[in-house]
């Protein structure tokens, strides 16, 4: 009867495909409004199922408001439940990712040498020491132990004394800006952001249609005297190495940024997203550690880490924890615990310290098989630009235009890198660099990938 035909060995129950079967009859229109349904025990013999099976199918429609039933009647389909079809148009598969042969993409740590055996062991020791009320809605400001953690992490990683009450955890540094955004925006004064910067930050405003000013960034940071002329809800700087240039604010312009804030009351928001790794020296003192009231600092533990972790962290000033924990609780209320409790626990044991180390070294190795796989393909005549620090590096070809049409050439050609252009507000002032990430990339890799960009660009007399 209606072609139904159910299948014993599904996870699905009998009845529970029976009443999709019905369901689904009923809502194209070939069982009509008013249509009685046969009895329960003559579908059961036709389907070969048992009573029960039908009588539960039968509740199931019944409970959803598709049929009606009364004593001593039929049970019958209820009036206006007919849907025509509907034909959407196709949706791209946003998760379909192309593949390059070749790609430098920016901000993606070597996954592969996470100790995921350790890691693995903390997840299992952290979940069987966590208590019932760790289990609960326990606190949006985060896992009060990481946040201990974090606070020593930063001191002996860092030099800067943060707090743990000042601390509170993110599942990145997306959300941070997202709510950062919420937080500080004033109505008729822009954001301040760096240009050329991270999209992220761009995006974010964007689509809470919030102005903002692109201030010029040279080798040194942001232009802090840009900033004088104008009144700002709040300026956005990634200091320790500026993203993508990767350039280090001098102390000077970091002085005159804090004046200019106390002067014109703004807070500043510091994306310290990759510092850790440099391979000059030690890790640049944050911002922060000049202005710990103007200063709002952003950390992640995606780079050092992995991605996705989904685990980072803000220190706030003492006036905004009250709003901070107001939005994120009505954002996504908490981070996950057991990899909150597991993190605490991989600080506490150093077992990061000595993690960033050891990677430290490898990304150090990558980028001098970078630098000198450029010099043997492109020659003297280029430049390489930034701090000796990060996941990726600046090519700099003087005379050369990478524009938007190069990216999709490139791509076509299964190669993915970016030019500096791609995250410019103002166009045309950086349009003969490139940014090389190479973090990700593996050892013997390199050369080839660098090999591979230069012979795409010779083919396409680009250069």
């Amino acid at each position: 009867m209606w072609n139904i035909i159910l299948k014993r060995e599904k996870e699905i129950s009998l009845s529970r495909q029976l009443f999709y079967s019905i369901k689904k009859l009923i809502l194209e229109g070939k069982i009509t409004a008013g249509e009685a349904l046969p009895s329960s025990r003559g579908l059961a013999k036709n389907l070969s199922v048992s009573r029960s099976t039908v009588c539960e199918a039968y509740d199931m429609l019944i409970t959803e408001g598709f049929v009606v039933s009364r004593q001593g009647a039929p049970t019958k389909v209820k009036e206006g439940l007919y849907l025509e079809k509907y034909h959407t148009k196709a949706i791209a598969n946003e998760t379909s990712q192309p593949s390059f042969s070749t790609d430098f993409k920016t901000g993606q740590p070597d996954v592969s040498c996470f100790p995921r055996y350790l890691w693995n062991q903390l997840l299992y020791k952290s979940c069987e020491k966590l208590q019932d009320k760790d289990l609960g809605y326990f606190t949006t400001a985060g896992y009060e132990p990481l946040r201990e953690e974090i606070s020593q992490w930063l001191f002996r990683t860092r030099g800067i004394l943060a707090k743990p009450q000042d601390i509170f955890i993110t599942t990145g540094t997306t959300q941070a800006l997202n709510l950062f955004v919420q937080m500080l925006s004033k109505e008729g004064l822009p954001f301040a952001v760096e240009d050329p910067c991270h999209l992220g930050i761009i995006e974010i405003l964007k689509n809470r249609k919030i102005p903002f000013l692109g201030i010029p960034v040279d080798e040194n940071g942001i232009r802090t005297e840009q900033l004088e002329n104008w009144d700002f809800s709040t300026v956005y700087v990634t200091p320790s190495h500026q993203f993508p240039l990767g350039g280090i604010l001098p102390a000077e312009r970091r002085a005159e940024l804090i004046r200019l804030a106390r002067k014109q009351n703004f807070y500043i928001i510091e994306d310290d997203y990759d510092s850790e790794f440099r391979y000059g020296g030690a890790p640049i003192t944050p911002l922060y550690s000049m202005d710990c009231e103007s200063v709002l600092y952003a950390g992640t533990f995606s780079k050092t880490m992995y991605p996705a972790l989904r685990v980072g962290f803000v220190v706030l000033p003492p006036p905004l924890h009250a709003q901070w924990l107001h939005l994120r609780k009505y954002f996504d209320v908490q981070n996950p615990i057991i990899e909150q409790a597991a993190l605490a626990e991989f600080l506490s044991q150093r077992k990061l310290d000595k993690y960033v180390q050891k990677i430290c070294q490898l990304y150090g190795e990558k980028r001098q098989l970078l630098l000198k796989s450029i010099l043997q393909c492109f020659g003297k005549e280029v430049c390489l630009l930034g701090d000796t620090s990060g996941l990726h590096l600046v090519l700099q070809i003087p005379g050369v235009c990478f524009n938007e049409g190069f990216i999709a050439k490139s791509q076509a050609f299964g190669i993915r890198v970016y030019p500096i252009e791609h995250y410019c507000i103002r166009k045309g002032n950086h349009s003969d660099k490139l940014m090389l990430g190479y973090g990700h990339l593996h050892v013997d890799e390199i050369h080839q990938s660098v090999l591979r960009l230069y012979d795409f660009i010779m083919k396409n007399s680009i250069y």
